[in-house]
């Protein structure tokens, strides 16, 4: 291994040798410094994968720069290419071909840093899961898990669920949607900042099968009555709990880090479980 961060530096008025490198101050960092433009990870996650592509609207999320360990890092840069999509807007995408095989899929919007996800699909191999989040460290998370994890059926996304619904999928082609603890956005003027809306949910419902499950949790009380309300009101959907109301938190949903330290604060954690109805049949024309 080269030494020549600790080679002597040339006495004063001398010259470097042609082509060598030039040595850093005394005392400075060695960490590299990315020029502007220069991606984060070249083989990982794009930092803005559908760029200006599509109109700006207001979003549901925030994304959130935290430090990225070497081990995240290293889970981005080796198995992005395999287990990665970056949500463009540009193409349909084929489930199938995404994960290799033609069973049901599960979308997840916001994971965190994926222990909870990770558990769902080992519990259940036979489905398939696609988690997107904007979290660069929780996506390196769940890859370095889903390897550790042996786990073959867990695809990672990267960006906006509204531009892969509305973009990237096919009508009718997800067996379920999972939304566990969004952002409750609770200031009354961000409200409109909700991912579960009226327009989300007539979005959602032409890319969920018939008898697909909605399933979302959240521990901000507020926003759970928001949710029951906007839900119980939609067209395309009809609740799995006989006379309606919150449904108990279902096996299949892994009691999570955060959720318990909220329920040790006094926090109650509501679960909806939502079926979408049958398409409705156009009437015939003419």
């Amino acid at each position: 291994m080269s030494d020549s961060r600790h080679a002597p530096a040339p006495a004063p008025g001398a010259e470097a040798a042609p082509g060598a490198a030039s040595q850093p101050p005394a005392g400075a960092s060695l960490r590299h410094v990315r020029a502007k433009g220069e991606p984060r990870f070249p083989d990982g996650p794009k930092a803005d994968p559908a760029g200006s592509h599509f109109e700006r609207r207001i979003r549901s999320f925030q994304p959130r720069r935290s430090r990225v360990t070497a081990g995240q890092a290293d889970a981005l840069q080796r198995l992005w290419s395999r287990w990665g999509l970056d949500i463009d807007g540009q193409r349909v995408v084929d489930l199938a071909e995404l994960f290799g095989n033609a069973g049901p899929v599960v979308l997840e919007i916001g994971f965190g840093m994926g222990e909870a996800t990770a558990a769902m699909a080992a519990a259940d191999p036979a489905t398939n899961i696609l988690a997107v989040d904007v979290h660069t460290p929780g996506q390196g998370n769940l890859l370095g898990l889903a390897e550790r994890m042996e786990l073959s059926n867990i695809r990672v996304g990267n960006g906006d669920a509204i531009i892969l619904l509305r973009e990237m999928l096919a009508p009718g082609s997800l067996a379920g949607l999972r939304v566990y603890f969004p952002d409750p956005w609770p200031k009354k003027r961000h409200h409109k900042r909700r991912l579960i809306q009226p327009e989300f949910l007539t979005l959602a419902a032409t890319r969920l099968a018939p008898g697909a499950v909605l399933h979302c949790a959240t521990d901000w009380e507020p926003y759970a009555e928001q949710m029951l309300e906007v839900l119980t009101a939609h067209p395309d959907f009809e609740n799995t709990v006989p006379g309606g109301g919150f449904a108990p938190r279902p096996e299949h949903r892994p009691l999570t880090r955060f959720e318990g330290q909220g329920l040790d604060k006094g926090h109650v954690v509501n679960d909806l479980l939502f079926r979408r109805v049958p398409h409705k049949e156009l009437p015939p024309t003419g």
